[in-house]
């Protein structure tokens, strides 16, 4: 195939450079629509189900709401595990399935039961389905500031939830927009039980009367002269005097008005969440984007909508601001790869020039890299995959083994050509069979090279999970790119030097002076190694053994961390506290995080967004930290982290340093916020309590170990009224009806609402503050048949306590302790850990789980070992049959070892840990280090064969030296394509892509060098059998 694709594009040469002048052009327009992202789709199928109840404790919740609901989701196709926390009015149950559940049929499947199960649930309780949003999450947050002296918290909650929030609403690719802090207007109407009782009105009549108030009805059609009239009857009002002035009875023939019996006003429902910004209070609109929209364009469009807006602020409002911005990660990783792009395609002319010493053979060896390039953004668009920093990390990785194949066929036909040239005139081939012939005697080599890439790549794709889903881009990148680049090399790549390369006025000289001079010092290197190959192999053999011993020794980790620019820090206080101390002292936090030098901006959130997936209680509050660009940055992200920690230290909190995707992560992966999850399983939250403390205070002593933290679920204040049935039931109540009074006045019962223009405002009937404390709930008139009595007279009333939040895994109630590691890798702490968790004794059926990263390091590493052994076994086959020998496939293959070397060492001295990020490395090494080993064997046995030469030392001699220029060239070339990726290792991303990098890297350069001496060494101690075997095949194909 190949033989007839080469003598095709040299018949139809034209037509090669159009055809692929043409490609270029269509891919470089196709790559500038495909989408941007950070990362590739790394959303996990995850149905969240939340439940309002009201304000139902969390006992109650948990076996009223969320355990009917668990029960229902277990035994759906592909569940793969169930999460749920129980708070006061608040279920949440995440369903997650196994990676290959395409969402939707996720949420079907989930839709299905919650609709076969609404009747055993609670009355007028229903579970809803969040939105599909990416584990990316909030690409933005929006903060409008108020300035109370210029304009109410109020008006500027009104503007973001009825002009900002269904403006943003309708761009297309947001998901969710989650608005938090203000206050939400509600008309309130609080009436006193007392006063009903005296004027003889029940809370039916009140509730009744309401409930028709401010509503339009319809009188049908009239038709009249011939023309139809629809009648209206409007009784539609938003003025506060006419809701005052609502007759609710009347009594001796005098109205009984709403305001003689309640107090009627605009009020801030009850909050559950607050936001601020640089220290003042503000609004902070949180928006969630579609799993598929690209990012940078949907910020694109929400920032024009922000900046059309801004004409039309009413007066007194400041401007919204954007305090979190996902794209600006985007585009400092795109343009930080992008600008590494272009250095290593520098680096790769530089060193192709060096070698080839004139502009036009470096010109067509470069042609391959923007051809490639443009072929793969071509299967990109195919597949659907977006530009992100692993698909552009495999083309960084690929660039300098893009020009590999163009480089041995340039340097052949060049060879070829200069040989031809001192032929005389009469004995010279013709040029077009002169190229043809060149590029066949590589083509063999190029293409066994090339397959054994690939194949090494493609257990990349058996990856599962988290680590599949970021690395497989990375490989469709490598592989197609390479592919692209083999296409390259048997079609332009020969038309080009059939038109460029005789002309070339140096073809009558030799080699360059330094290639001359780098040939001779290698003449004689390698007579002395051939001299004496025994003691050569021993001391390479001590190096890879020292190495591969060194291994195990590595620290472990599953990811490098990210540099988002951006970062999160939780502020946990003890539940209980109210949502005003809590956002005090979050506010003091905000102002002392705004003193570290390297903050630009601080936003901060406290407590539950009406709309938000998270049951979070009023006492978290989260702080959006924004941090100078990398390249403005005087410390290290480490250190800007520990200032942090170090200024917070003394606030009454528990204190928690992130950042966000890196949180989501962690959250997708565990469950929990941090890079290390310890979960107690067991059924009394009191026994699960005191287990997580004693666990706490041994787990304190270990080294490394930071934010160590348990989940707050405690005892929080509660007021319990017990109904008195026997009491009730003097007076002829039944505990059902003392109870629905109860819910309706104390916790408080929208009625109606009210409609002004298009916006819409709650009309809730609540008791006032005063009436729902302990005396206050004492004194409440309860309606009797035979009177009014207080509620002390059926009801205890006492100041008790009850737990916060319940939160279970899999069925079973648990509790979390959290930690991350600092300044020691997590393998190291996660050893100690298990230590003293094996040394823990617990009450019978409890029990202790670990999870986090490194569970997922743990499991990629073994799947990751496991498939490395049947790439070996592959590549094995592939050089099997094409040399029929064990002997020069082991001897081709003994390459890896020695990269191993280099490798180990490079790793040790840039000081990085052993990640899935440098395992990756380690598997591409792997493929690219025998091409080496491939090109030599190939031409002993060419000069053999074809041109008479004998197994002697002359041969190993003549066939080294004549491959010396393209093996130094094409390993030199992929190495330092690479050289950029090795500096700035801090930079948004380049973080994964660095240990790939160093591996690759100080793979590469040990493994040539050794490779150089060391595989024509072999070959003149065990080559002889095999080659001369090779001799006696009549194909007369070149190898």
């Amino acid at each position: 195939m190949f033989k007839w694709l080469l003598e095709n594009s040299l018949a139809n040469r034209l037509l090669v450079l159009i055809a692929g002048a043409v490609l270029m052009g269509y891919g470089a327009f196709t790559l500038t629509r495909t989408p941007v992202d950070v990362f590739p789709d790394l959303n996990k199928p995850t149905v969240t189900i939340m439940t309002e109840a009201g304000g139902m404790a969390a006992e109650e919740v948990e076996q009223l709401i969320t355990f009917p609901l668990e029960t229902a989701m277990n035994g759906l196709p592909g569940v793969e595990s169930i999460r749920s926390t129980s708070s006061a009015g608040l279920s949440f149950l995440y369903v997650t399935f196994n990676w290959d559940t395409e969402i939707f049929r996720a949420r079907q499947l989930v839709s299905e039961r919650l609709s076969a199960m609404e009747q055993g649930l609670p009355a007028n309780i229903t579970p809803r389905m969040g939105p599909i949003s990416s584990i990316m999450g909030e690409i933005m947050q929006i903060a409008i500031p108020v300035d109370p002296q210029k304009i109410s918290p109020m008006a500027v909650r009104e503007y973001a939830d009825w002009v900002l929030r269904p403006r943003l609403m309708t761009i297309p690719g947001v998901a969710q927009i989650i608005p938090i802090g203000g206050e939400v207007r509600q008309f309130q109407v609080q009436p006193s039980t007392a006063r009903m009782s005296d004027l003889g009105i029940s809370l039916d009549q009140l509730e009744a009367a309401l409930r028709s108030f401010s509503a339009n009805t319809s009188g049908g059609f009239l038709e009249l002269n011939g023309r139809e009239y629809l009648i209206r009857n409007l009784g539609r009002t938003s003025r506060l005097d006419d809701l005052r002035n609502l007759a609710i009875a009347a009594k001796n023939g005098q109205p009984i008005l709403l305001r003689q019996i309640a107090e009627v006003t605009f009020a801030p429902a009850i909050k559950r969440g607050d936001a601020g910004y640089e220290g003042k209070p503000a609004v902070i609109l949180g928006v969630q984007k579609q799993p598929t929209a690209d990012t940078t364009k949907l910020t694109q469009s929400i920032e024009e909508a922000i900046v059309g807006l801004k004409a039309s602020l009413p007066e007194g409002m400041e401007a919204p601001r954007v305090t979190f911005r996902q794209a600006s990660f985007i585009e400092a990783s795109i343009s930080t790869l992008q600008g590494k792009l272009i250095g290593a395609s520098v680096f790769v002319a530089a060193i192709l020039f060096f070698f080839l010493g004139t502009v036009r053979p470096t010109i067509i060896a470069l042609t391959a890299i923007p051809v490639s390039i443009f072929i793969t953004a071509l299967v990109f668009k195919y597949f659907g995959l977006s530009i992100n920093t692993m698909t552009l990390g495999g083309l960084a990785i690929a660039i300098g083994g893009l020009v590999d194949d163009a480089v041995v066929d340039v340097e052949n036909i060049l060879r070829r050509l200069k040989e031809d040239r001192a032929k005389d005139a009469n004995n010279r081939l013709p040029l077009l069979q002169l190229v043809a012939k060149a590029s066949m005697e590589v083509r063999s080599a190029i293409l066994y090279a090339t397959v054994i890439i690939v194949l090494v790549f493609l257990p990349l794709f058996a990856l599962p999970g988290l680590e599949g889903k970021l690395f497989v881009p990375l490989g469709i990148a490598f592989i197609v790119s390479t592919l692209a680049s083999l296409l390259v090399s048997v079609t332009v790549t020969p038309v080009l030097s059939y038109y460029l390369l005789p002309r070339m006025k140096n073809l009558d000289h030799g080699d360059t002076k330094v290639l001359a001079w780098l040939k001779n010092r290698y003449k004689s290197g390698l007579q002395l190694v051939l001299d004496k190959p025994r003691a050569a192999l021993a001391s390479a053999g001590a190096a890879v053994v020292l190495a591969a011993v060194a291994v195990p020794f590595f620290p472990t980790t599953f990811l490098p961390p990210f540099n988002e620019g951006t970062l999160l820090v939780g502020l946990r206080l003890n539940p209980g506290v109210t949502l005003t101390e809590s956002s005090a002292l979050a506010r003091q936090a905000e102002i002392l995080v705004k003193q570290v030098p390297e903050v630009v901006h601080v936003g901060r959130r406290s407590g539950r967004a009406e709309l938000d997936e998270h049951a979070e209680g009023v006492h978290v509050s989260e702080l959006d930290v924004g941090i100078k660009p990398a390249g403005e940055l005087t410390r290290s992200m480490d250190e800007v982290r520990a200032d942090i920690r170090a200024r917070l230290a003394n606030l009454p909190a528990s204190i928690e340093v992130g950042q966000p995707i890196s949180h989501r992560i962690d959250h997708m992966l565990s469950g929990v916020r941090s890079q290390i999850a310890i979960k107690i399983f067991g059924e009394d939250l009191d026994v699960l309590r005191g287990q997580a403390d004693a666990l706490r205070s041994r787990l304190a002593n270990i080294q490394g170990i930071a934010d160590l933290q348990i989940e707050k679920q405690v005892l929080a204040p509660q007021i319990k009224v017990r109904v008195d049935y026997a009491a009730a039931a003097q007076y002829g109540l039944s505990g059902s009806q003392v109870l629905s009074t109860l819910q309706s006045l104390v916790e408080g019962e929208r009625v109606t609402q009210i409609m002004e223009g298009g916006r819409r405002f709650a009309l809730v009937v609540r008791l006032p503050e005063s009436a729902r404390s302990l005396e206050g709930l004492g004194q409440m008139l309860i309606e009797t048949p035979s009177g009014r009595v207080p509620l002390s007279k059926i009801a205890l009333i006492e100041d008790a306590d009850g737990p916060n939040q319940i939160s279970r895994d899999n069925g079973k109630r648990r509790i979390v302790i959290s930690a991350n590691a600092s300044g020691r890798p997590l393998s190291e702490v996660i050893v100690d850990i298990r230590k003293v968790v094996s040394e823990s004794r617990l009450p019978e059926g409890y029990f202790i789980t670990l999870g986090g990263q490194f569970q997922a390091q743990e499991e990629a590493s073994r799947l990751i070992a496991l498939l490395s052994v049947i790439s070996v076994v592959l590549m094995f086959v592939v050089l099997y049959s094409r040399y029929k020998s064990v002997v020069l496939s082991g001897l081709i293959m003994v390459n890896i070892p020695l990269a191993l070397v280099g490798a180990v060492l490079g790793l040790w001295l840039s000081g990085q840990p052993l990640s899935v990020a440098a395992l990756i490395g380690f598997i591409t090494l792997a493929g690219i280090s025998v091409r080496n080993g491939i090109l030599k064997v190939s031409h002993y046995i060419n000069l053999m064969r074809f041109e008479g030469e004998a197994f002697n030392t002359q041969l190993i001699l003549r066939g080294s030296l004549e491959r010396l220029s393209p093996v130094l060239m094409t390993a030199l070339v992929t190495a330092f394509a690479l050289a950029p990726l090795l500096f700035e290792a801090e930079r948004p991303g380049t973080e994964v892509l660095h240990p790939v990098a160093v591996v690759i890297f100080s793979g590469l350069i040990s493994s040539t060098l050794l490779d150089t001496f060391l595989t024509p060494a072999m070959f003149w101690l065990f080559g002889r059998k095999p080659a001369q075997a090779l001799l006696q095949e009549k194909d007369a194909e070149a190898f």
